[in-house]
C-alpha cells in the first residue's frame, strides 16, 4: 500500500444521501474535514445502539510522538471508542478489533501504520509540520458509508479472519506472497498456549476490496503499553536452570519450533518488522530472505535489515523474523524506560567506565566535531545491567547497551553495533550466544590486526553431512572454503571461515566467523556466513567496482558496515590477508581437535554460561548482561540479551572508527597467549580495514 497514492477525482454530479457524506462545492481542506465529520456521524447513526467507531484522517500528525494526555485522534468521532476508521488517500484502516483480554488499541494501530510508511512520508510527519486533509474525497458517497458500517457490524459475529492454522501465502500481506509458503498460525504459543492478536481491515475505498491483517500491540503505546521504569531490581539476570536436549545442542528449541505469526509482524498496513519479506531467488547456496524496518534516532531515520539464511525458505523466514525482533530489541530500550541520567563521576563504582570499552581518537573527534567525546563529568543516560561475575546490578551507558538509542549525537560518543546482542528460548540461551559473539569478534579482530599465525582446520574431518555438502557446493561456484582455529585468549572454539575464489577474479575473498563450545557448531556458523555471501560477492563487486577501487586507494573512504566485506571482493586487497592464506607449510588440525584444551559443554545452558563467565573472570574480565527482551518477544517465549565484556576488542565499522587499533589488548594478547614472542608495536599491526561482514 504505497503511502503516496493520490485519490481519483469524484464522479461529477453525484449527490449524497441524507445523513451520508457527500462532496462539497469547493476543493479546500474544509471539504475533506467535513467529509470525515459526516462519515463519523453516519457511522454513529447506524451503530444500532452500540458505540460507533471514531473517524480520523491519517498522515496529519506524528503519531509516534503523541503523548498519553493527547486525544487519540485529531478527527471527528468518539475519542473513547474501541474501534476506529482511519482514512488516508483512498484507503481506510478499520479496527482494531480486540479479542477479550488482548492488549492493543487504536493508538497501537496508527503507530504501527506510521512506522511502516515510506521514508518520505515519515520524514514529513516526524520532522515537518504535519499534514492536513485537502481536496474532494472520492469516497464521500453513500455506498462507502454502507460498506464500512456493514464491516464494523459483521465483525461482532466473526472470529479474527487473519487468524488461521497457517499464514501461508497471505502472510506477508496483500501483494507480498510469502516465499515457500512460509508462515505459521497466529494464535498458538510454542508451548501450546494461545497467543491471540488484535486484527483490523484495510479497505480500498475505490474498489471496496477488504483485506484483513493482524496488529501486534505496541509495547511503547502511551495508552496501553507496558513499559516500566528501569531499575536495579528489574535488571537482575540470573537465569534459571535451562536443561539441554544434548550436550552439543545449545538451543532450547530450533527456529522452526517457534510459532512466529508472520502476517502480524510483516504486512504493508502495520507490520512491526516492515511491509514485506523478500526471497533471494538468485542465491545459489542458501534459501535466503530479507526484510527491513525503519527506526528513528533524532534527525536520522535508519533502515534496519534482517534476514534468514537456511536451506529452506520456510525456515529462513522464521529465522529472519526472530532476527528482526532481536534487532528491534537491541537498538533501543522498549520494555523499560531509561530512568538514570548522570555523569560517570557522580555514579562512581556502581557504573561501567566506558573507557574500558574503547573510545575514538582525538583525531576522529577533530574530523567529526558533531560527535562529542566522552566526558566523565557530563551527564548521559544510563541503563541497568547485571554483572555476571560479581552478581550485582551495574549501570551501563545507554549508547553502549543499545546500539541505536534515541536522541541525536550529543550522547553518542561511540557508535556500537549489534555485537553481543543475541536471542534464545531462555534467558540463559540468549546470554550464552551473546557471550559467544563477543568472544568471536574479539578473536577475529586480534587475529586480523595482529596478523596471527593461525592453525588451519581440515574441514573434511567434519562429522556433519550438511557442512561437507555446503563446502562442495561452494566449490561448484569456484570458491575454496578454508577454516582457521582462532582460539587466542579463552578455551572456547572460535573459527574464522574464508571463501577464496580460485581463479583470483572479482569477488576474491569472503570472510565469516563462528564460536561455540561445540566445534562443529562453531565451524558451521562461519560456513553459513561465507556460503550466503560468497556466491553473490562477484556481482556486488562488479556493481560497485568504481567506488570500491577508490576505497582501496584511500581507506578513509571506508565508512559503513557493508564497505568492509565488499572491499575484499577486489583482487588487489587479497595481499592484506596473505598472513592467513599464504606462506610456507601451515599447522593443520581436525574439527574434533578444536575440542582439545577447551571447555566441555554440560547438560544445562546455565552451567555453560557460568563456565564461560568463570574463564573470562580468570583472565581479568567482567561480563555484563542487559535483558533487552521486548513484550512482543516474550509472548512468543523468546528472550534477547545484550552482553558486554569490557576490555575485549569491540567491532567497529568505518576506518576512522577502529577503536581496536588503539586498545592495549590488540598489542598484548598474542604475546600473553604465547602466539607471539613480544608485544606488538603499532607499526606492526595490519594497516588495512578488517573484512568482517
Amino acid at each position: 500500500m504505497p503511502a503516496d497514492l493520490k485519490s481519483r477525482p469524484p464522479v461529477p454530479g453525484r449527490a449524497a444521501a441524507d445523513g451520508a457524506p457527500g462532496p462539497a462545492a469547493s476543493g479546500g481542506a474544509g471539504e475533506a474535514e467535513a467529509a470525515l465529520g459526516a462519515l463519523a456521524a453516519a457511522l454513529r447513526g447506524t451503530a444500532a445502539g452500540a458505540q460507533g467507531p471514531a473517524v480520523a484522517g491519517l498522515g496529519l500528525r506524528d503519531e509516534l510522538a503523541v503523548s498519553a494526555a493527547e486525544p487519540a485522534e485529531d478527527g471527528e468521532g468518539n475519542a473513547s471508542a474501541p474501534v476506529g476508521v482511519h482514512v488516508y488517500g483512498h484507503h481506510a484502516l478499520v479496527g482494531p478489533f480486540e479479542p477479550d483480554g488482548t492488549p492493543g488499541c487504536r493508538r497501537c494501530l496508527v503507530r504501527r501504520w506510521q512506522a511502516v510508511r515510506t521514508r518520505g512520508l515519515r520524514e514529513a510527519l516526524e520532522l515537518g509540520g504535519g499534514g492536513r486533509t485537502a481536496g474532494r474525497p472520492p469516497w464521500a458517497v453513500p455506498f462507502v458509508t454502507d460498506a464500512l458500517t456493514a464491516l464494523v457490524a459483521a465483525r461482532r459475529t466473526t472470529r479474527n479472519p487473519s487468524q488461521g492454522s497457517d499464514a501461508g501465502g497471505a502472510g506477508a500481506g496483500p501483494g507480498h506472497p510469502t516465499p515457500g509458503g512460509a508462515g505459521t498460525g497466529h494464535g498458538r504459543r510454542p508451548a501450546g498456549g494461545a497467543a491471540v492478536f488484535p486484527y483490523a481491515y484495510l479497505v480500498d475505498l475505490e474498489t471496496l476490496a477488504v483485506t484483513p491483517f493482524t496488529v501486534v500491540p505496541d509495547a511503547e503505546c502511551p495508552r496501553c503499553g507496558d513499559v516500566v521504569a528501569d531499575s536495579a531490581e528489574t535488571a537482575r539476570v540470573e537465569p534459571p536452570s535451562s536443561p539441554k536436549r544434548a550436550p552439543d545442542e545449545f538451543r532450547v528449541r530450533p527456529a522452526d519450533a517457534y510459532d512466529v505469526p508472520l502476517a502480524a509482524y510483516v504486512n504493508p498496513a502495520a507490520g512491526m518488522l516492515g511491509p514485506s519479506v523478500v526471497p533471494d531467488l538468485a542465491s545459489a547456496s542458501t534459501s535466503s530472505v530479507v526484510g527491513s524496518f525503519f527506526l528513528r534516532s533524532g534527525d536520522y531515520l535508519r533502515e534496519c535489515f534482517w534476514g534468514g539464511h537456511t536451506p529452506r525458505y520456510r525456515s529462513s523466514v522464521r529465522v529472519g523474523l526472530l532476527e528482526g525482533l532481536e534487532r528491534s530489541a537491541g537498538m533501543r530500550p522498549r520494555a523499560r524506560r531509561t530512568s538514570v541520567t548522570a555523569s560517570y563521576d557522580e555514579l562512581g563504582e556502581q557504573a561501567l567506565d566506558p573507557r574500558t570499552c574503547g573510545l575514538y581518537t582525538e583525531e576522529f573527534h577533530r574530523a567529526e566535531p558533531g560527535v562529542r567525546p566522552f566526558d566523565p563529568a557530563r551527564p548521559i543516560p544510563w541503563v541497568w545491567g547485571f554483572s555476571l561475575r560479581d552478581r550485582r546490578p551495574v549501570l551501563v551507558p545507554e549508547i553502549i547497551a543499545y546500539y541505536h538509542a534515541p536522541g541525536g549525537l550529543e550522547n553518542r560518543f561511540v557508535q556500537e553495533s549489534s555485537n553481543g546482542c543475541a536471542s534464545g528460548g531462555s534467558l540463559a540461551e540468549a546470554v550464552y550466544f551473546g557471550l559467544m559473539e563477543v568472544i568471536e569478534r574479539d578473536a577475529f579482530l586480534l587475529a586480523w590486526y595482529a596478523r596471527a599465525p593461525l592453525t588451519e582446520i581440515d574441514a573434511t574431518t567434519s562429522r556433519s553431512p550438511e557442512t561437507r555438502a555446503m563446502i562442495d557446493r561452494l566449490a561448484m561456484y569456484g570458491y575454496r572454503a578454508r577454516f582457521f582455529d582462532t582460539r587466542i585468549s579463552f578455551p572456547v572454539p572460535v573459527v574464522t571461515a574464508v571463501a577464496e575464489r580460485v581463479d583470483g577474479g572479482l569477488g576474491r575473498l569472503c570472510f565469516g566467523a563462528g564460536a561455540g563450545l561445540d566445534p562443529e557448531a562453531a565451524l558451521a556458523a562461519g560456513l553459513c556466513e561465507i556460503a550466503t555471501d560468497a556466491v553473490n560477492l562477484r556481482r556486488r563487486t562488479v556493481r560497485e567496482e568504481r567506488r570500491l577501487r577508490a576505497m582501496a586507494a584511500d581507506f578513509g573512504r571506508v565508512h559503513v558496515l557493508h564497505d568492509h566485506p565488499l572491499l575484499y571482493g577486489l583482487p588487489e586487497m587479497a595481499r592484506h590477508a596473505d598472513f592467513l592464506l599464504r606462506g610456507g607449510p601451515r599447522a593443520l588440525t581436525t574439527v574434533a581437535g578444536l575440542a582439545r584444551d577447551t571447555l566441555t559443554p554440560g547438560t544445562d545452558l546455565r552451567d555453560d554460561v557460568e563456565q564461560v563467565v568463570g574463564q573470562l573472570a580468570r583472565a581479568g574480565f567482567d561480563a555484563i548482561a542487559v535483558d533487552q527482551t521486548m513484550p512482543e518477544q516474550r509472548r512468543l517465549g523468546f528472550h534477547t540479551a545484550g552482553v558486554i565484556v569490557p576490555g575485549l576488542l569491540p567491532i567497529d565499522f568505518g576506518w576512522s572508527r577502529q577503536r581496536a587499533l588503539h586498545m592495549p589488548r590488540t598489542r598484548t594478547a598474542l604475546h600473553q597467549a604465547g602466539l607471539a614472542d613480544h608485544e606488538l608495536r603499532s607499526d606492526e599491526l595490519n594497516s588495512a580495514p578488517h573484512p568482517f561482514p
